[in-house]
C-alpha cells in the first residue's frame, strides 16, 4: 500500500520519519501530476508547496489550529493531508473537488480564499480575536506568497500585525518568485537579497516581526525546526520559504511563461494538450487587436496586474515591451494610475479579469470617472467561468459598474464585433470606457441583418410580439431562443445593443411597439442591464412588459460553464420556455381572463404540451 493511502488526516503525519515524509512527498507529487494533468487545474502552485505542506501540518494541529492559504490554488496538497484524497476525481467539475479551499468540504478549510493578498489581514483577526478571549493554546498560521506581497491590502495588514508585537501569528511567506507572471517591483527585488544573503535587515523586521530565514522550501527537516521556532515565538513572526514553482515535472519546470500556474488537460508523457481549441479565445483576440491599435497610436499603453499571458497582452508585450506596465497583484493602484497616465497624456488599457475590478470600484468611481479620464478598461472572464468557482464568475461587474456616472459600457458577441468595439472605445477621450467578454473561443461570428438606432438587429421575423434584447456572449441563447419561438407562431425580433450602457434611446421606440420584452445576460440579473433598461422604458413611458433573465443572486459553485448557465435558467428551453408562457398569458388576458389565470399555474412540461397544442390548433 501506498504511504499516500495511509494518510487520513493530519494525525497520520505524526511519528513518520524524516525518510517517510520524503517518501510521501515524491508520491503525493506523482499523485498531483496524474489526477491534475487528466483534470487540468493549478498544477504548478501545488507541486512547489508539497514539502511546505507537510512541515506545516507536522508541526501545527490543524483544524484547532487556523491554517490560512493566501492565494488558496495552493491548497492541493493541504486538501490531501486533511482526508480529500479520493475526490480529486472530480477536481473542479459540478458536485466534485473545489480547486480552493471549501468550507463545505472540510473542517480544515477556514477561508474559501482565492483572491490574493487577503490571509494577512484574516490572520490579524483571528489573532486579536485570541487576544480578546484569552486563547492561548490555538495557533494562528497564514501562509502567503511572494506574488500576493505585491497586494495593498496585505501591506495594510502587515502594519497593524507589526504594531501588536504581543499577538501571537506565524506569517508563512512562500517565496517561488511568481504570482501568475514573475514578481515585480521592489519587494521582489528586496526578496531576492534576502535570498542572497546581502540585506543586512528585512522589512518584516523594520516593521516589527520576528524573521526566520531564508529556509530551503523543499527541505522538510530545516521547514520543521523553522516552524516549530516560529510557533515558540511570543509576537508575529514571519517565516521565508523558498520554493519552485512547478517542481517535479518536466514540462512545468520548463514552462518559463507560467511554470504551469493553471493547465489544462494533458498528457502527463509529453505536456502536450489533450484537446486544442475550438477557436480563437476572446483574449486571444483582443490580444491582436489591441497590438494592432498600439501600433496605429503611439499613446496607448497596456496596464496588467500580474495576468498579462491570460489576459491576451503577450502579443503586445513581445511587440512593445515598455508600453506594458504590471503592477502586479494590485488592481486598485493599476486603476489610479491609470488615471495619471492618462492625466499626462497616454491612453491606458487596464486589462483584468472581471472579478478582481470589484477591487478597484472605489478608484475607477472617484479617480477615473469623476476625472472624466479617458481610460478603457477590458474586463476578461466576465459572467459564468465556471470550474474555478464562486469567487471567479464575474458576474457582477455590469450590475456595479452601471452606477458609475460616464462609463460607457460594451459587451461584444464574437470577435468580429471585439475588434469593433474596442476600437470605439480607445477612440472615446470624453471619459472611460469598458469592454467586457467572457472565458473561452468567440466561435463563429454571428452576423448583423441590420441596424436600427445603432443597435444590431439579429433576427426579425414575423409579428412584433417578442423583442429578445441580447447581451454580448449569450446572444447564440438569444437566437435559440427566438428559434422557439417562432416555432410556436410567435414573431420575434433579436436586437444586440452592443454598447449597454448608457441604454441605447432607439430602444424605448423598439420595445413600445412589441408585445413583450425579454432581456438575457451573463450577469446578474440584480442590478444588471435588464434592470437598467426596465428603468429606461419607465422612463419613457413604455407600458411593454419586461422580463430578465440573468445569474440569481446567489454564489454559484464550481462546474463547466454549460452547467453552470443551466443551473442559473439561463439554456434556450429554459428562456424559451418562460417567454411562451408570458406570451400565453397575454394572449389569454386580451381573449379570454380566464384562459389566462389557467395558464399561469403550469410550468415546465405540461406548459409546453398546453403551448404546443394552443399553436397548432387552438386560437387564443
Amino acid at each position: 500500500m501506498a504511504l499516500l493511502d495511509t494518510i487520513e488526516g493530519p494525525a497520520s503525519l505524526r511519528g513518520l520519519s524524516d525518510e517517510r515524509l520524503r517518501e510521501l512527498a515524491e508520491e503525493i507529487r506523482e499523485f498531483l501530476i496524474d489526477r491534475v494533468t487528466a483534470s487540468g487545474g493549478h498544477l504548478g502552485p501545488n507541486l512547489g508547496v508539497v514539502e511546505l505542506t507537510i512541515a506545516l501540518h507536522t508541526v501545527f494541529d490543524s483544524p484547532k489550529d487556523r491554517l490560512l492559504w493566501d492565494t488558496g490554488h495552493q491548497s492541493y496538497v493541504h486538501k490531501l493531508l486533511t482526508g480529500r484524497r479520493d475526490g480529486f476525481d472530480r477536481l473542479r467539475k459540478a458536485g466534485g473537488l473545489s480547486g480552493y479551499p471549501s468550507r463545505a468540504e472540510s473542517e480544515h478549510d477556514l477561508v474559501e480564499n482565492s483572491h490574493a493578498s487577503t490571509a494577512l489581514s484574516y490572520a490579524d483577526g483571528l489573532a486579536r480575536a485570541n487576544a480578546l478571549t484569552g486563547t492561548a493554546d490555538r495557533a494562528v498560521v497564514a501562509v502567503i506568497g511572494d506574488g500576493a506581497m505585491t497586494g495593498g491590502m496585505a501591506w495594510e495588514a502587515l502594519n497593524n500585525i507589526g504594531g501588536g508585537p504581543d499577538r501571537p501569528l506565524v506569517i508563512v511567506l512562500n517565496d517561488n518568485e511568481r504570482s501568475y507572471d514573475p514578481t515585480t517591483g521592489g519587494f521582489a527585488d528586496h526578496c531576492a537579497r534576502l535570498r542572497g544573503g546581502d540585506a543586512d535587515l528585512s522589512v518584516f523586521e523594520q516593521l516589527g516581526l520576528t524573521y526566520l530565514g531564508p529556509v530551503d522550501g523543499h527541505d522538510i527537516p530545516a521547514l520543521r525546526e523553522a516552524l516549530v521556532r516560529a510557533r515558540r515565538t511570543p509576537g508575529p513572526v514571519v517565516v521565508h520559504a523558498v520554493t519552485e514553482k512547478g517542481r517535479g515535472f518536466t514540462p512545468t519546470e520548463e514552462n518559463e511563461l507560467d511554470r504551469g500556474h493553471a493547465i489544462r488537460p494533458m498528457d502527463r508523457r509529453t505536456g502536450r494538450p489533450l484537446s486544442a481549441p475550438s477557436g480563437p479565445s476572446f483574449s486571444a483576440v483582443f490580444g491582436e487587436h489591441i497590438t494592432r491599435i498600439a501600433a496605429e497610436r503611439l499613446d496607448v499603453v497596456a496596464v496588467t496586474a500580474a495576468m498579462t499571458e491570460p489576459t491576451g497582452l503577450l502579443p503586445f508585450r513581445e511587440r512593445f515591451p515598455d508600453r506594458v506596465i504590471d503592477v502586479g497583484i494590485a488592481e486598485q493602484h493599476a486603476v489610479t494610475m491609470a488615471a495619471g497616465l492618462s492625466m499626462g497624456g497616454v491612453h491606458p488599457v487596464v486589462a483584468i479579469y472581471s472579478t478582481f475590478v470589484n477591487r478597484a470600484l472605489d478608484q475607477l468611481l472617484m479617480d477615473v470617472a469623476l476625472h472624466r479620464r479617458a481610460v478603457t478598461f477590458v474586463l476578461d472572464r466576465s459572467g459564468v467561468t465556471g470550474d474555478d468557482g464562486p469567487s471567479h464568475n464575474g458576474m457582477w461587474d455590469m450590475s456595479v459598474l452601471q452606477v458609475v456616472p460616464g462609463l460607457r459600457i460594451c459587451a461584444p458577441r464574437d470577435g468580429t464585433r471585439l475588434a469593433e468595439l474596442l476600437r470605439e472605445a480607445v477612440s472615446w477621450e470624453e471619459g472611460p470606457t469598458l469592454v467586457r467578454f467572457p472565458k473561452g473561443a468567440t466561435g463563429p461570428d454571428i452576423p448583423t441583418e441590420a441596424v436600427f438606432g445603432g443597435m444590431d438587429v439579429l433576427r426579425r421575423q414575423g409579428a412584433l410580439d417578442v423583442l429578445v434584447v441580447s447581451i454580448g456572449a449569450l446572444s447564440r441563447v438569444a437566437l435559440g431562443v427566438a428559434d422557439r419561438l417562432i416555432a410556436l407562431g410567435h414573431g420575434v425580433t433579436v436586437v444586440d445593443p452592443r454598447w449597454v450602457s448608457p441604454v441605447a434611446p432607439g430602444l424605448a421606440d423598439m420595445a413600445r411597439r412589441h408585445r413583450l420584452v425579454i432581456t438575457v445576460e451573463d450577469n446578474s440579473r440584480v442590478g444588471g442591464v435588464g434592470s437598467t433598461i426596465a428603468q429606461a422604458l419607465r422612463d419613457a413611458h413604455v407600458t411593454t412588459p419586461l422580463r430578465e433573465f440573468g445569474i440569481p443572486r446567489r454564489f454559484l459553485d464550481h462546474g463547466g460553464r454549460a452547467d453552470v448557465l443551466s443551473l442559473c435558467g439561463l439554456t434556450i428551453d429554459d428562456v424559451s420556455t418562460a417567454a411562451a408562457e408570458d406570451m400565453a398569458v397575454l394572449r389569454g388576458a386580451e381573449r379570454d381572463p380566464e384562459f389566462a389565470a389557467g395558464l399561469r399555474g403550469l410550468t415546465g412540461d405540461a406548459m409546453a404540451r398546453t403551448l404546443r397544442t394552443t399553436s397548432e390548433g387552438e386560437a387564443l
